[in-house]
């Protein structure tokens, strides 16, 4: 049985030594699915080559309308999402990146400053990049309630201790914060022979959690509401692994979790509320699509359950406040 040491030194030579591009890779799981927003699409076109190159990932985990806020990106790798996202909150906001792979940081170090000052044209460099592991973001000097939105793309998978990274992501977290990412998730559970082999690892379906334990541990992190944004299927071409996963399907989803302590309940309730979708969201300008049930048309009130009242700016604290107007309480 591989133990969790030996799961991260095998995914730190994975990307660290195996792979020199997201051209080696056995399947689709960790590469893009779909097609990024034409606003990241712009951005990800100015980033340095070796920096998106190197890129492994299963989506575009970016939301938009983030200018000023504090951004950590677990398992930043070659930085792409990172570099997205210091031109995405602007001169104001920051951007911090955490990774266990020496090669990975060391290609996307090189390239910040020069980036922020001379693309993006900031007086100073707003990302910086730390050496560490996601299960103990503290032991990296993350501290509590310090950032507003966490992103991870196809990385939360890899580790081998995913309720730790759940924990550490809430604790991280700012109230009104959100833990916005893509990962790779299963319709089943996975046996012990499919989790110990190390290219089905690296290549995140090994890791890959079955859907509903996910939501369980979510929830235990307080996470009370995880939502859905997107999900599509993940190939596995490669004939010797697709034997070793039987009828197992896979698949790549876009989750959004937010902090919301005291507003969030284990069920959508009704109170009566409803939320005006403001405008003014870069990439939103005409709708917004909270999750896969719900987008806003600016200026059209829309009823909503307690939930998502919360999740949209009730009692100012979610970050999407500022691009809502919440009316009602839950006052009954």
């Amino acid at each position: 049985q591989t133990t969790m040491e030996e799961k991260k030194k095998s995914v730190q030579e994975y990307y660290g030594k195996v792979l020199s591009s997201s051209k080696d890779l056995k399947t689709s799981a960790c590469t893009s699915s779909a097609r990024p927003h034409p606003v990241l699409l712009k951005i990800f076109s100015k980033i340095p080559t070796e920096v998106t190159s190197k890129f492994y990932g299963c989506g575009s985990p970016l939301p938009l309308g983030i200018d000023g806020l504090r951004v950590l990106d677990l398992g930043s790798g070659s930085g792409r999402d990172c570099y997205a996202a210091a031109a995405l909150v602007g001169e104001k906001g920051s951007v911090t990146g955490i990774d266990m792979t020496a090669e990975q940081l060391k290609v996307s170090r090189e390239h910040a400053e020069k980036y922020c000052k001379e693309t993006l044209g900031y007086a100073k460099c707003n990302m910086e990049f730390k050496e560490g592991y996601i299960e103990q973001l503290s032991d990296a000097g993350i501290q509590e309630s310090s950032f507003d939105i966490v992103i991870s793309n196809c990385v939360i998978n890899l580790s081998p201790d995913k309720p730790s990274v759940l924990r550490e992501v809430y604790r991280a977290l700012a109230p009104g914060g959100e833990f916005y990412f893509s990962d790779v998730y299963c319709d089943r559970r996975l046996p012990k022979s499919v989790q110990d082999n190390e290219i089905l690892w690296g290549e995140c379906i090994g890791g890959a959690l079955y859907t509903a334990d996910f939501v369980r541990y979510a929830r235990a992190a307080g996470f009370a509401d995880p939502r859905v944004l997107s999900a599509s299927p993940v190939a596995v071409s490669d004939p010797a692994l697709r034997a070793l996963l039987g009828e197992a399907r896979f698949y790549s989803i876009t989750y959004r979790l937010f902090k919301l302590p005291g507003l969030l309940e284990d069920a959508c309730e009704d109170y009566g509320q409803a939320v005006v979708y403001l405008g003014g969201m870069p990439g939103s300008e005409s709708a917004y699509q909270l999750d896969q049930g719900h987008r806003f048309e600016k200026g059209r009130m829309s009823l909503v359950c307690g939930n998502t009242a919360a999740m949209l700016g009730e009692q100012g604290l979610s970050w999407l406040r500022r691009h809502f107007r919440v009316l009602g309480d839950r006052s009954v």
